[in-house]
């Protein structure tokens, strides 16, 4: 029987003695070895912080006190200490335990988060909203080094230090470029810095030169500047320090013992604090030591050799992307690419690595990265900004106010975007339709297959104007290679034409209609089916010429229905008194999709080739 075999609720760590603390650190991370090869998920970052949370658990009291992650992928330490351990058999999968904080999950997950540098300004709410209400309850951040890029992060840090509220930042910094010369002196001042006796000395030799008639005011303040400036000097966080924020650290993020300590003595200060923790990302595990980019965030994997289950037989969205900015770098040297820390998760490793100069990752900053952006096209480059849907949502205002607005030519590579599975709600990547299509001067192409992609990015490069490639997670879609008319602005592709029906389908989702338009073909039933192309603007010549020769048409999309293609068509229809045509959108209904497998998400949703069949079909 094993020490995890006892942990059943939160608290339950607390049983056990020092000296157990190290084999129930291994017997967790043997734990999420074995389970995660099996389903997949995030790897490195939760090897690397086991023992993290492990003294976070035993310092606190949950879930009276309670803990923000930062992101959340990093929890799953957190999912075990808390009573989870059997929902990590269906970690992921639909229906399953998510790989984020849920609160429907337990109540200490009290947070639900999966995009960077939102845990401090959330903690601070849940902080002043204790403060006020008259608990007595501990709040802790955990944000990870990276987080520290965003600027959501300096809005709360410059918040905090004016509130003064009681709130602990834990900097789990899993870099390992800083320099342990300074972690070592920076040890050795922090036990005097936070130990109660030297507070009491330093209030005491404060209040005793105050006291002094005539010049102890004077000599208070010389001596506190005298103070201020050896400690800049010697003392790393000062920029935390001059923000009225304490800073701790950097300390070994796997020493229990010493983080226990130094956790108990930031809790006991009562003011805001920052306590940087060192951690190696992927420890215990040597493939996600080495390589721990490749380990974030894994499929099912052989443990012996770290080696994918799955090969990958076919280029994604994200490699043809990647292939074709490589070849548009030499014919464009204006060309630039730019994105937020996910270089090789956009495909853009392969251009930084040949033009280092044109390459710009401006960490977790998109909203930077947007306005970065505009300045580059104002001065003449064709800058293009590579990022995930869902991370895209944060630069919102910069793109309406400063791309938009001066009609630059920025152009816009959105990967991930519809279903993406198992990352759940916080990453589906279904609302940059409705969130691009409704700004002035926008374009928005949806390629149907790998080789409109490449053809919608040689038309984005001499595109005047902002326009957005959107395209899906996962195999690039190779079929209908032989119908590929060429692009031209706003115009849609008929692919096969047929009467009554006619089914338009948008982006990934023309891999879908195929299926359907087979399937009714070989029962006699040939519809026509459209290539939206692009969303915006919208091919209304087409739509007219549709409505004139069936009977209804069927919109197909793997975005919400809510400002989405779709519903611009019904509009469309509407606003032109063409109610003779009946349109039937289908879409994804109000509501945010959890994690699952895509293909079982798409059926649940009525997205499948499958359930538009039988929706046509009962209208056939």
């Amino acid at each position: 029987m094993g020490l995890l075999d006892n942990i059943k609720e939160p608290n339950d760590i607390k049983q056990y003695d020092v000296e157990q603390w190290e084999p129930l650190a291994e017997e967790i991370r043997t734990f999420l070895l074995e389970h995660i090869s099996k389903t997949g998920g995030h790897l490195a970052s939760n090897l690397g912080c086991v023992e993290l949370t492990m003294a976070l658990h035993l310092v606190l009291n949950l879930p009276k006190d309670k803990i923000i992650w930062d992101v959340g992928h990093q929890s799953y330490t957190h999912k075990i200490l808390t009573g989870r351990q059997k929902g990590f058999d269906t970690l992921r999968q639909l229906g399953g335990m998510s790989g984020f904080p849920k609160r429907v999950e337990s109540e200490t997950d009290i947070f639900e988060t999966g995009h960077s540098s939102t845990s401090i300004s959330a903690a601070i709410g849940v902080a002043k909203a204790n403060e006020l209400s008259g608990n007595k309850s501990t709040i802790v951040a955990v944000i990870g080094d990276g987080s520290f890029t965003g600027g959501l992060t300096y809005e709360a840090l410059n918040n905090l230090a004016r509130l003064k509220s009681s709130c602990v930042i834990i900097l789990n910094d899993n870099e390992m470029s800083i320099d342990e010369n300074v972690g070592g002196m920076s040890s050795y001042l922090n036990k005097i810095r936070v130990g109660q006796a030297y507070n009491e000395v330093k209030s005491g030799v404060e209040k005793g030169l105050m006291n002094i008639p005539g010049i102890g005011e004077g000599l208070a303040k010389a001596v506190k500047r005298g103070k201020d400036s050896i400690k800049g000097l010697l003392v790393p966080g000062m920029f935390f320090e001059d923000l009225g924020i304490t800073y701790i650290g950097p300390i070994d993020g796997h020493n229990i013992s010493q983080m226990v300590d130094t956790f108990e003595a930031a809790v006991r200060l009562k003011r805001p604090v920052v306590v940087h923790v060192k951690t190696i990302k992927g420890k215990g595990y040597r493939y996600a030591v080495k390589h721990p980019q490749y380990f974030h965030g894994v499929s099912p994997f052989d443990l012996k050799t770290g080696k994918a289950l799955e090969k990958k037989t076919k280029m994604t969205n994200t490699d043809v992307f990647g292939r074709k900015m490589l070849a548009l770098g030499e014919e464009y040297p204006q060309l630039v690419a730019i994105t937020a820390a996910m270089a090789s998760g956009t495909g853009l490793q392969k251009f930084a690595n040949v033009y280092p100069k044109r390459f710009f990752d401006v960490g977790i900053a998109e909203q930077h990265a947007v306005t970065f952006a505009a300045g580059l096209a104002r001065e003449g480059m064709i800058p293009v900004v590579a990022v995930y849907s869902s991370f895209l949502q944060r630069a919102y205002d910069q793109i309406l106010h400063d791309v938009c607005l001066q009609n630059l030519h920025v152009v816009f590579a959105i990967d991930r975007s519809g279903l993406v599975g198992e990352d759940g709600a916080t990453h589906q990547g279904i609302f940059d339709a409705a969130y691009l299509s409704n700004i002035p001067n926008m374009t928005v192409i949806a390629p149907k297959n790998r080789y409109e992609l490449t053809k919608a990015l040689e038309f984005a490069m001499e595109y005047q104007g902002p326009v957005a490639l959107k395209y899906s997670k996962g195999a690039a879609f190779y079929g209908l290679r032989e119908q590929l008319e060429p692009i031209e602005c706003g115009k849609s592709e008929i692919l096969f034409k047929g009467s009554k029906v006619a089914l338009i389908a948008v982006g990934n989702m023309v891999e879908e209609a195929c299926k359907v338009y087979e399937a009714l073909k070989e029962k006699g039933n040939e519809i026509t089916l459209v290539n939206a192309r692009f969303i915006k603007p919208l091919d209304e010549t087409m739509l007219k010429s549709l409505a004139k020769e069936h009977e209804v048409i069927f919109t197909l999309e793997e975005q919400l229905f809510q400002g989405g293609y779709g519903q611009a068509v019904s509009s469309f229809y509407m606003r032109n008194h063409m109610n003779r045509i009946r349109v039937e959108n289908i879409a994804i209904e109000d509501t945010f999709v959890e994690h699952g497998a895509v293909a079982a998400l798409r059926k649940r949703l009525g997205l499948d080739a499958e359930s538009v069949l039988q929706k046509i079909e009962q209208y056939l």
